[in-house]
């Protein structure tokens, strides 16, 4: 019985690491979505580099839609092919003339520690908000 429970354990910790994998490219592809939307970034963005940063958002969330049984690595692999395109474009935005962008009002950059499920530490269940009095 005691085999049979570790087996399952095993069993259960990769189902868990596809499901963190996956809900991790899901929120980042989200974030980013709503990162280009939102009127403070999307003024500084090039059009063609929101339009290339929207196709790819598009693309990784049919993937995901058409690919719900991948395995980690897929997950993995799509995610950091996103993020390899839109973290260059975005920290551009950051950086560039005018780029005082403020981190407020929900525009938090993806990858930021904000709903990043591979950031490692923590629950997962968000950022945590401590009170000051």
């Amino acid at each position: 019985m005691v085999q049979e429970a570790e087996r399952y354990k095993a069993e259960d910790e990769e189902v868990k690491k596809k499901v963190d994998a996956k809900n991790s490219l899901e929120n980042y592809a989200y974030n980013m979505r709503n990162t280009i939307k939102d009127e403070q970034i999307a003024g500084k963005l090039d059009p063609a580099d929101k339009q290339k940063i929207e196709k790819a958002i598009d693309e990784a969330i049919e993937w995901l839609d058409r690919n719900q049984l991948a395995e980690v690595e897929e997950f993995e692999d799509k995610q950091k092919e996103l993020e390899g395109l839109c973290n260059p474009i975005i920290a551009k935005t950051y950086q560039g003339p005018g780029g005082n962008v403020p981190m407020g009002g929900g525009a938090q950059m993806p990858g930021s520690g904000f709903g990043n499920t591979t950031s490692g530490g923590g629950s997962g269940a968000g950022p945590t908000i401590e009170e000051v009095d």
